[in-house]
């Protein structure tokens, strides 16, 4: 056997991966509020608490929405058929919408 390493050629970071990062630290943070808001006894901790769980649900669907918006600007998730030229519009038959010059 060769003592040689394969060595793994490490990714970069792209914005996708620390987007990601971003969002799982924050809902880490966001579900331990929500267990101290819903522990404390304060006039406060209700509303505190009722915004922890918004944010849960909130945060999530708004970076699902950001990935899809990426896709879409880039050009990725769209099918090739979409991306092509429009076509050129079809001479109709239908006598309501042919021409001044065109008799029927």
């Amino acid at each position: 056997m060769s003592n040689e390493k394969k060595e793994k050629k490490k990714e970069p970071w792209t914005a996708r991966r620390i987007i990601a990062l971003i969002g799982i630290i924050l809902l880490a943070g966001l579900y331990a509020s929500t267990l101290i808001f819903a522990l404390m006894d304060s006039p406060a901790a209700k509303g505190l608490l009722m915004g922890a769980v918004f944010c849960t649900i909130a945060v999530p669907v708004l970076l699902y929405a950001m990935t899809l918006v990426a896709k879409t600007l880039r050009g990725k998730g769209v099918p090739p058929q979409e991306l092509s030229a429009p076509e050129e519009p079809q001479e109709s038959s239908d006598p309501e919408t042919v021409s001044p010059g065109q008799h029927s």
